[in-house]
């Protein structure tokens, strides 16, 4: 089964608070008013997702969609990313890489790991504000899986 992208709840990963707040208020300028949840920092992401009272624990009101950057504190992207690929769980949630690296070899890695789309972030805010809005276009005629 699929979700449409209105049913869809937001993970946005990000510890730089500036960027978080430039990626919502993009989206939102994108028409896109799901819900966003945001976490700071990956071993968040990871209680977040596997703690005691974690999503993978719990019923959940709506798919998943994670907007995750890799220079993380605490655990990095890169983990997060193999750990949600790694359980039966959560191995279906779509995981977008939202990030400022722009190496060859980190975007291969992170397609290894299971990546669903790799994202630069521009440096200029303009540009940064641009791509982000094009991202929000994207999500609205995207399908994603529904299931766990």
């Amino acid at each position: 089964m699929m979700a449409t992208i209105d049913e869809v709840t937001i993970l946005l990963v990000e510890d730089n608070p500036g960027h978080a707040r430039l990626i919502e208020k993009n989206l939102r300028r994108a028409h896109i008013a799901n819900p966003i949840i945001p976490l700071m920092d990956g071993q968040v992401a990871l209680d977040y997702f596997f703690g005691d009272d974690g999503y993978v624990q719990t019923d959940r009101p709506s798919p998943l969609l994670v907007l995750l950057d890799l220079s993380l504190p605490v655990v990095d992207g890169y983990r997060v990313l193999e750990k949600i690929r790694s359980d039966t769980r959560t191995k279906s949630i779509p995981i977008i890489i939202l990030t400022t690296t722009d190496d060859t070899q980190e975007i291969d890695r992170c397609y290894e790991l299971g990546a669903n789309v790799y994202i630069t972030k521009p440096v200029e805010y303009e540009k940064f504000a641009d791509a982000i809005g094009k991202l929000g276009l994207f999500l609205t005629i995207v399908m994603l899986p529904e299931g766990r």
